[in-house]
This record gives C-alpha cells, sequence and structure tokens, in this order.
C-alpha cells in the first residue's frame, strides 16, 4: 500500500493527466461543495428524504456541510429541513411570500388511499416512540385499515384492493417503508413521516377521515 505521500502524488499525478485543476473533481468542475456533502444534496433534491440509517456516509456530509447545502438550496428556493434527533432531512420549496419564483419541487398529489394510509402510518410512528420502539407494520394491518374506506372509493372489490396494494408500493417507493429482512411482509415505517406531517395535519385529516368512517356506520345502522 503506497504511503500517504505517495497516494497524493499519484492523485496530483492523475488531475494533471485528465486535466483536472486543483480543487475540481472533474473536468469542466466549478462547485464548490466537497465530493460527499455534493452527493448528499442530490439525495436530496431526488428525494424524499436522507436517512442516517439507510444513507450512513451522507449524513456526516450534510451535518458538517448543512450551512453550504442551505445556501445551494436556498439559491434554488428551496429550504431544508433537519431533525438531528431522528437523522433525517428533506428539502421542501421555501416560503417566499408574496415573491413570484418558480416552483422546482413539483410533487404529485395523493390519492385518497395513499393518503389515508400515511396518516395510519403516522400515527403507528407517533405511538411507537412513546413506546420507545421501532415503528413496524405488516401488510395485513394496513390492508385492513384502509379497507375501512372501501365504501368511499366506488369500485369493486378487486379493483379497491388493487388499489390498495399500489398505495403500498407507492409508500415504499419513497422510502417510508423499509422491508424487514427475513420477515415476510413485515416493513419499518420511516421516521421521516414525523416532518412530512405535522401534528396538526394529523389532527385535521384524522377528523375527516373519521367522519367518513362514522357516517358509513349510521347509515348502516
Amino acid at each position: 500500500m503506497p504511503e500517504p505521500d505517495e497516494t497524493a502524488a499519484i492523485n496530483e499525478a492523475h488531475t494533471e493527466a485528465h486535466g483536472v485543476e486543483n480543487g475540481a473533481l472533474y473536468v469542466g468542475d466549478t462547485g464548490t461543495l466537497a465530493l460527499e456533502a455534493r452527493r448528499a444534496l442530490v439525495q436530496l433534491l431526488s428525494g424524499p428524504s436522507l436517512d442516517g440509517r439507510r444513507h450512513g456516509r451522507l449524513w456526516p456530509a450534510l451535518i458538517q456541510h448543512r450551512a453550504a447545502i442551505e445556501s445551494h438550496l436556498a439559491d434554488l428556493f428551496l429550504e431544508l429541513v433537519v431533525d438531528p434527533d431522528m437523522q433525517t432531512a428533506f428539502v421542501r420549496q421555501a416560503d417566499t411570500g408574496e415573491l413570484d419564483t418558480p416552483i422546482l419541487l413539483r410533487r404529485k398529489p395523493l390519492t385518497f388511499l395513499e393518503s389515508v394510509l400515511l396518516l395510519y402510518l403516522r400515527s403507528l410512528l407517533a405511538d411507537a416512540e412513546l413506546r420507545g420502539e421501532r415503528a413496524v407494520v405488516e401488510r395485513d394491518e394496513m390492508m385492513e385499515h384502509m379497507a375501512l374506506y372501501e365504501s368511499h372509493m366506488n369500485t369493486d372489490h378487486a379493483g379497491f384492493e388493487k388499489r390498495a396494494r399500489a398505495a403500498i408500493e407507492k409508500v415504499k417507493d419513497k422510502n417510508l417503508l423499509s422491508a424487514i429482512r427475513g420477515s415476510e411482509g413485515r416493513f419499518e415505517i420511516s421516521p421521516t413521516l414525523k416532518l412530512l406531517f405535522s401534528a396538526e395535519q394529523v389532527a385535521q385529516l384524522a377528523r375527516t377521515y373519521q367522519a367518513l368512517v362514522g357516517d358509513e356506520d349510521e347509515e348502516g345502522a
């Protein structure tokens, strides 16, 4: 293995051979962030979050270069939301008031079932945190909870189950659910959900959805 001085000389020779200036990461690079800081920034922009458990190398870079990353995000009218205790962070549009600014993060609206599922997972996460446990949920539990709202979907049972399964897959694709190895059909809920839904939003949505179920119960009485 080369000594530190030899390694530095090799890197310098490689840099000169490829026409990369000192400090640049590649030919034509004019960026100012360190490599790992750039990786953290890309993860934040690709979303939905940067999680210290899933992105072990990127979390320290985010903390170390947080001010610089926030500055780069501000250039795009974005702001960084960080929860150090949960080691999770995500990006959202900055509140620019009446200033007319372009919208970079165009998120697709949630379907009814997706919002129902996320609200349920958010409540499970809160309960698990109170107990000091990991938030874990089974696929059957999620399907059963969504089934409470089947009558409001105006679709056949097979069609409803298809949409419910699609909602679970959508949440998984967003890395808000992680499959637990060696445990078929069981998932860990990402703590990012705590940041995405405030307590006020949870309460408001819960009242709305509970009213739907309540109305159905009264009609069936």
